[in-house]
């Protein structure tokens, strides 16, 4: 892809305006939108800027290759060739700057992680993929926060939801969100044979910054005690927190021991839950055929399924299948599934940029 020079202009020009108006500006709510959007156009900047110097370079380069004196013209032939080298992947990352890129990309994020079909079976199941989610943010050096859960009778989870913080995390955990399926022997089953279950995953962007106006009348809070396994743990007080917001119907509960933080936690929830539910709108208003890519998000459609007696993983949106379902289950492979999915949308994302170049 080759980018129009007007377009690296534009961005350039764009960036010495923010920079020239933020030292100006004089109230904090300006000075709050610009300095985001200069945070946003710095690195677009930068690459862009690094890009036209080397389109400037082999301009040079090309008058010098049939230059008189054959040594320079030799070097600069050299010059050129690993210039021309360089140049794809320049023009490559700066047009993945310049793509539509998703505003939630850097943020944090809800995992809910529920059992579907399956009964008992798939409670462990849940249970096997929040571990997963688990250990592969720890291995990313992200903070992982239980927020509630619901056990399953025979283990794993009926519903847990989590807190995952760190930089980037909504962008690498959102192509999670969809119907994952299993397929192994239940240890429960005594004849061998092999059960299919499933559980969904939501990945939502946490919405720090994002404007979420809840009128406290649109509320029902209610509080409860927290149901537990026995002993010293078990809430004897009505700790836990159910908040309701009555116009969408979405439910959230938060039991942890004290009230407060349980409260601010659900609205957490809650808040996250309802910029999903603009996101969704959203995406409805844009075509059809970027609903189809990788980044639609769909949670309705099977998007993976884990066969153990194979050792086998495979994405069905991508049609990616890799034999190596335990490292990937522990959460140390997961990166070979992401990875993939990462380069479909960027891919998807670069032929909607090229098509508004017409």
């Amino acid at each position: 892809m080759r980018l129009p020079q007007a377009r690296l202009d534009q961005v350039l020009d764009r960036f010495a305006e923010v920079e020239t108006r933020m030292g100006a500006a004089g109230e904090g709510a300006e000075i709050v939108r610009l300095g985001k959007e200069y945070a946003q156009l710095r690195p677009v900047a930068e690459f862009a800027r690094r890009l036209a110097k080397a389109r400037a370079d082999r301009a040079g380069l090309e008058e010098l290759r049939s230059a008189d004196d054959l040594e320079m013209a030799a070097l600069a032939r050299e010059e050129l060739a690993a210039l021309d080298a360089r140049l794809p992947d320049l023009e490559r990352e700066v047009a993945l700057l310049l793509a539509p890129r998703d505003a939630d990309e850097n943020a944090s994020a809800i995992l809910e992680v529920r059992a579907g079909t399956g009964g008992d079976e798939a409670a462990l199941f849940a249970g096997d993929l929040f571990r997963m989610y688990q250990r592969y943010a720890q291995t990313r050096g992200w903070r992982v926060e239980v927020e509630s859960l619901s056990e399953g009778e025979a283990g794993g989870f009926k519903e847990i939801i989590a807190s995952i913080g760190g930089e980037g995390v909504f962008g690498r955990l959102k192509f999670e969100s969809g119907v994952h399926r299993v397929q192994r022997v239940p240890d429960t089953e005594a004849q061998g044979r092999i059960h299919t279950s499933a559980a969904t995953v939501a990945v939502l962007p946490e919405t720090e910054d994002v404007e979420i106006e809840i009128n406290d009348q649109d509320l029902r809070i209610d509080t409860y005690r927290s149901s537990g396994a026995g002993g010293q743990h078990v809430n004897k007080t009505d700790s836990a927190v159910r908040i309701t917001h009555l116009p969408s119907g979405i439910v959230v509960t938060s039991s942890e021991k004290s009230q407060h933080q349980n409260r601010a936690r659900a609205m957490k929830v809650l808040k996250a839950k309802l910029h999903d539910q603009k996101r969704d709108a959203l995406d409805a208003e844009r075509s059809r055929s970027r609903k189809d890519q990788v980044g639609s998000g769909d949670r309705s459609e099977r998007i993976r399924t884990y066969n153990f007696p194979q050792g086998r993983v495979t994405d069905h949106r991508i049609n990616l299948t890799l034999y190596n379902l335990p490292k990937v289950i522990a959460g140390e492979a997961l990166d070979e599934v992401i990875d993939p999915l990462i380069a479909e949308d960027e891919a998807a994302r670069l032929a909607s940029l090229e098509e508004s170049f017409g």
